[in-house]
């Protein structure tokens, strides 16, 4: 089975909106990344989706370089700030896949990553 798993960082508290939007482009951008046999087929199947979340930057550039270490070509995700963070480019989420859950479920399945969305 494939599946696309979505990491967001509790530690910015967004609003459940802009969490929604940030694993929206996380989305896409994985999906773009991904191989395109297993974007057809993911795409035949249903679109599994995974939204987890991470404590904070420090727990998501770990997943992420984890991800890209095991050749799992993960998009991160940087918000510009323009409605929230002041300003500031912040690294806010990151996507994989689709992947198979055998491939994913070695990264997402530890203490350091929740199944939960604020």
């Amino acid at each position: 089975m494939l599946k696309q798993v979505l990491v967001y960082r509790r530690d910015l508290q967004m609003r459940k909106g802009k969490i929604a939007a940030q694993c929206a482009h996380a989305a896409i951008s994985a999906m773009h990344k991904a191989k395109t046999n297993k974007v057809r087929t993911w795409l035949r199947s249903g679109q599994k989706k995974i939204v987890l979340s991470v404590a904070d930057d420090v727990q998501l550039m770990r997943l992420y370089n984890e991800l890209a270490t095991a050749g799992l070509v993960p998009a991160l995700i940087t918000d510009a700030g323009h409605t929230e963070f002041n300003g500031v480019p912040t690294i806010t989420c990151l996507g994989v896949g689709p992947v198979s859950d055998e491939q994913i479920d070695q990264f997402t399945r530890t203490g350091s990553v929740e199944t939960k969305l604020a």
